[in-house]
């Protein structure tokens, strides 16, 4: 008894992944072969129908068709062995009643041609038009999600988003229905094709053996046992055939009975699972079509080890779009188009914008993005290691709108015990491994995310021993005394993405630590937004300068910072450590009090390499310290190119950059 091997799953309909479309496009592509090989096979009986006189040679060709069932190489052939086997039992017959003419045209028409004709015009042509109907419920249900995608975001209607989504609804409904009547002919198909291969050819038998004596005594003994197991085997695969509809009458049934939320978009009631390390779905990605102008294609996008794959609609595999190990993903605004995020490549020179269907799939992408970027496939557990970092990030992470001064206490025990203050001597007593992410920055410092400067600050920024300054933020004296003692001036155009207390301020790795702390808590935050600001580099401090008031944000003395660096994959990233208990943006110096050493690191992206301000930075120490030695002060302007009134000149280029016109003097002459 044949078996069938492969089945449509009903319950992959609504998904409609490329793997359900790759496997539909075999049962297609069978369904078309099966519909010619039909063709060609009732084109056969209708000769020996109506050729009496060339019964001869019209039952050789029926033979040698019956034979060729086995060549045709059905795509879903496998389990037809038995049907391959008894077509060739039913070729020799033919060929030894070739030269038998036939009398009874009527009975063959009825029991031969007839019921073949029949299975080409009912089942094959339903085939046919259940595929037209499915075609249009895609391009309805896909029309629809492009009204959808191109909703806007900030001036939506609401009864325009409301109708779309019933629009997208009603259409992925359609779609369904119209996926599983499909997937249920193709799958009926399958045991229908046996029966109109073989019933025809057992009428046709039948009637030779029953109206002529020659035929009578060639299929007595012998055939019967064969015509008899032919009779069973057709009863026996329709009867697989009416269990097999009705397992899915009732699973099409129990398919449709779903929620509409199924349908839907936004309406999902499970909570965003941030621990995936893998993930698959359809996306919205953005491509350049022009200069200026973009398209947005639909695509089938999941995730393979390390890498983001992309699997375009009638492709049987996927390929590989991204490398995510250390690649960086944050939420960004584009297009005012909703859940749109970006992933952008360890180097920051290939990166792509992504838009999900919902908030849920945008977290859940982001997510899984975040955690295949450390890594953490690697591990023997990741999914237990993906668990313990999500919790860890979300006690680690709290968002904090201004720099406001520690509460007491400190988020590490052994900090509030006596003598439990982390050294760094202790710390390079340690093996050769390097140190760990407790051992740089305690598990639960808070993060800052903006600098928001207090009233009282904006106002000491503005007055000097009572007396009000210019808007600037400076008076006479203090631009004449800084000019003077200041040698360099560089500005570099800065984005502030975060800060943090860090445990130690010698060791290069805690700014790195900071970096991905800062990256990630903003990637789990869906915290995007960033305010540019001008640092100002000098020979005795550093300087964060809005650009619009030129209000100074925050400055550094130089002194008090003790580390700086870039980061080592991603150039644009810089940061650095200052160290004293007390800072403000009146820069008044005051972290040499007496007590332990707090640290604190920052973070900035910037328009340059970071590399370029970590040298600038390096350079104003050398100067602070050849001001310690005329002539070696004398000797390095020798060694460096000056401006006309003497100071250092530096990446002339960037500061045209970011200076914006003649933003550069008015920086100069604040300093």
């Amino acid at each position: 008894m044949p078996a069938v091997h492969h089945k449509l799953l009903l319950e992959d309909a609504l998904q409609d992944s490329p793997q359900t479309r790759s496997l539909l496009s075999v049962f297609e592509e069978d369904a078309a072969n099966l519909t010619d090989y039909t063709n060609q096979l009732l084109q056969s009986m209708q000769r020996v129908f109506g050729a009496q006189s060339e019964m001869g040679l019209a039952t050789e060709q029926l033979a040698r068709q019956l034979l060729a069932y086995e060549k045709k190489n059905f795509a879903l052939g496998k389990g037809d062995e038995e049907v391959v086997s008894t077509l060739q039992n039913f070729a020799k017959t033919v060929e030894e009643l070739n030269s038998l003419h036939l009398e009874l045209a009527n009975q063959m028409a009825d029991t031969m041609v007839f019921p073949l004709i029949q299975f080409r015009e009912k089942d094959l042509t339903e085939i046919s038009t259940l595929k037209e109907i499915y075609g249009i419920a895609n391009d309805e249900h896909e029309a629809a999600m492009v009204k959808y995608s191109r909703l806007p975001k900030k001036r939506e209607n609401e009864k325009l988003k409301a109708d779309l989504v019933k629009e997208v609804a009603y259409t992925r409904r359609k779609q369904h229905q119209a996926s599983l009547q499909y997937y249920c002919a193709l799958n009926a198909l399958q045991y229908r094709k046996r029966v109109a291969m073989l019933e025809p050819m057992l009428s046709y038998t039948q009637a030779q053996g029953i109206f002529f004596k020659k035929g009578l005594e060639l299929v007595s003994k012998k055939m019967d046992n064969f015509l008899s197991s032919v009779s069973n085997m057709t009863q026996s695969i329709q009867a697989q055939l009416d269990v097999e509809a009705e397992a899915m009458r009732v699973s099409q049934k129990e398919l449709l009975s779903v929620d509409d939320s199924v349908y839907t978009l936004d309406s999902d009631t499970e909570p965003v699972n941030r621990t995936l390390i893998q993930k698959a779905g359809f996306l919205n990605i953005r491509n350049k079509t022009g200069l200026v102008t973009t398209a947005w294609d639909r695509l089938y996008f999941f995730t393979q080890g390390g890498n983001l794959m992309c699997q375009p609609r009638g492709a049987v595999a996927g390929g590989m779009v991204l490398d995510l190990d250390n690649s960086s993903v944050m939420a960004i605004e584009c297009e005012d188009r909703h859940y749109c995020f970006q992933i952008t490549s360890p180097s920051g020179k290939a990166s792509m914008i992504l838009q999900a269907e919902s908030r849920k799939e945008y977290e859940e992408w982001i997510c899984t993005v975040n955690n295949i970027s450390r890594q953490i496939y690697l591990t023997d557990n990741p999914e237990a290691v993906a668990i313990r970092l999500n919790q860890t990030a979300i006690q680690a992470v709290t968002p904090v709108t201004s720099f406001e001064k520690r509460q007491e206490g400190s988020p590490d025990p052994d900090r509030a015990k006596p003598g439990g203050v982390y050294s760094t001597s202790a710390a390079s007593q340690k093996s050769g491994a390097g140190p760990e992410p407790e051992d740089l920055i305690a598990p639960g410092t808070p993060i800052q995310f903006d600098i928001v400067l207090p009233a009282s600050e904006f106002q000491d920024q503005n007055r000097v021993d009572g007396r009000r300054t210019n808007p600037f933020g400076e008076t006479d004296d203090d631009c004449s005394h800084e000019s003077e003692d200041s040698l360099l001036q560089q500005v570099f155009a800065v984005r502030f993405l975060g800060s943090m207390e860090v445990r130690c301020g010698d060791n290069q790795e805690v700014i790195y630590e900071a970096m991905r702390q800062v990256l990630a808590a903003r990637a789990i935050h869906n915290i995007f937004r960033t305010t540019e600001s001008h640092l100002m580099v000098t020979s005795t401090s550093l300087r964060l300068i809005d650009p619009q008031t030129q209000v100074t944000r925050i400055t550094f003395q130089l002194g008090e910072v003790c580390q700086f660096a870039a980061h080592q994959e991603n150039s644009r990233l810089m940061g650095l450590v200052v160290e004293g208990r007390h800072w403000s943006g009146s820069g008044d110096g005051d972290g040499d009090q007496g007590g332990e050493p707090i640290f604190s690191a920052f973070v900035f992206e910037s328009n340059t390499e970071g590399e370029k301000i970590c040298y600038t930075m390096s350079l104003a120490k050398d100067i602070t310290e050849a001001k310690k030695d005329p002539a070696a002060l004398a000797q390095l302007m020798k060694t460096m190119p000056l401006t006309n009134d003497g100071k250092f000149l530096l990446l002339d280029a960037e500061c045209s950059d970011t200076a914006d016109g003649d933003g550069l003097e008015d920086l100069e002459s604040e300093a």
